[in-house]
């Protein structure tokens, strides 16, 4: 299975991270992990949100390329839309295959 990380800089990563858990909660099984990050599952695909002390970490694992490329898409372009005002950019490694 294809996976990515992104590593967001921000100093506000919990509030991105429990942000981005709620408004994608509505619509989709989103948890909350014991190291005080979020999982969502998007049907076959996990996103991970570790909040760090100066960057949110993102982790995408899909079933295919295809579909990681569209939740990296959907997820990246929700947080920059949530953190336009710190100019928050996503940028997502190169995928490796697990």
């Amino acid at each position: 299975m294809p996976s990515s990380l992104a590593r967001v800089a921000t100093d506000a990563a919990p509030r991105y991270a429990k942000q981005l858990a709620s408004h994608f909660g509505r619509k989709i099984p989103a948890e909350e992990t014991a190291d005080g990050g979020h999982r969502l599952t998007f049907q076959n695909t996990d996103v991970v949100l570790e909040p760090q002390d100066d960057h949110l970490l993102i982790r995408v694992t899909a079933p295919d390329a295809p579909t990681l490329t569209t939740i990296q898409e959907v997820v990246g372009s929700h947080l920059e839309r949530f953190g336009r005002r710190n100019e928050l950019v996503v940028t997502w490694d190169e995928p490796t295959q697990d």
